[in-house]
């Protein structure tokens, strides 16, 4: 459902089981059958490129048999509940269903009402457990560890799921963590709304300084519809990740974005595509991140 109840344990167990899944990924024949006979179904309420095809190469990498549904063609279309939907989805065989869903909350309700196993693929601005698990496991592959290093989170961390379960995980993980915004974006420092209490600061210039990790967030355009920003121009000229605050950052720190990327207003192309940028990376590292919690869900001890 999310990473706030992992232990330190816990994140060691998918980063090492995903360190072999890493090995699978890299041989000639991309496949092993360990989930051979067991069946994935992706269910995706909202849009997804990285995330629903990072899940379904995982499952296929792992010789599941794998469905992929998407609301608009589903009889959700037609006034089907969401729990009759993955009721439907249970009855027909699934032994796990991966879902993202825009209202938080929607995985909890609906493990609380089925027995086959819930992966939460994101919901609503709540949380995006997977996404945070493989920011963390790049980082770690990068820089050979987590505790003490600083990260800094940019852009509109509010309204931002990522940002929330990155939150957790880093300070699960000893990281230090300042988030970084325009002011109608950022939870309290004192931790609003279930978020962790930390650093906020509203100047990019100094938030960046000695920065082991920078991670760029989509700026949700609709935002500025609900007039929390003054224009975009003003977003870019305040917030906009470029080479030159980069260098703020301490010497090989690591660019990273969720995705999709705004370029031009969250991350200028250059820094987007330089050299300190594992953007292409997180999304390889997605995969083995979802192999390792399909696996450690539906194949250990099998």
């Amino acid at each position: 459902m999310d990473v706030d109840d992992f232990s330190v344990a816990d994140y060691d167990l998918v980063f090492e089981t995903a360190d072999a899944m890493r090995e699978v990924l890299g041989r000639e024949i991309k496949k092993v059958p360990t989930l051979r006979g067991k069946s994935v179904v992706t269910v995706f309420f909202e849009p997804s490129t990285r995330t629903r095809v990072s899940f379904e190469m995982a499952a296929k990498a792992l010789s599941a048999d794998c469905t992929s549904i998407a609301a608009a063609t589903s009889s959700v279309a037609k006034g089907e509940s969401l729990l009759d939907t993955l009721r439907t989805i249970q009855s027909l065989g699934a032994d796990l269903v991966v879902m993202r869903h825009s209202a938080s909350g929607a995985p909890y309700l609906a493990a609380r009402h089925l027995d086959m196993a819930i992966v939460n693929a994101g919901d609503g601005c709540h949380a995006h457990p997977t996404q945070a698990l493989l920011d963390l496991y790049t980082i770690r592959r990068h820089l050979g560890r987590l505790a003490g290093l600083k990260a800094v989170l940019v852009g509109d961390i509010l309204h931002s799921r990522v940002a929330r379960s990155n939150l957790s995980a880093m300070t699960t993980l000893g990281l230090e963590v300042t988030l970084c915004g325009p002011p109608s974006l950022l939870p309290g420092s004192n931790g609003d709304a279930g978020w962790p209490a930390c650093p906020v600061e509203t100047d990019l210039d100094r938030a960046l300084e000695g920065a082991d990790v920078v991670m760029g967030l989509r700026l949700q355009l609709e935002r500025q519809e609900q007039g929390l920003l003054p224009s975009i121009r003003e977003y870019v000229r305040s917030y906009q990740i470029t080479r030159e605050r980069l260098a703020r950052a301490r010497p090989g720190a690591l660019l990273m974005h969720p995705g999709p990327v705004n370029e031009g207003v969250e991350l200028t192309p250059d820094v987007a595509h330089g050299v300190q940028s594992v953007i292409e990376e997180q999304v390889t590292n997605g995969v083995a991140i979802r192999m390792a919690l399909l696996y450690l869900l539906l194949g250990r001890g099998q």
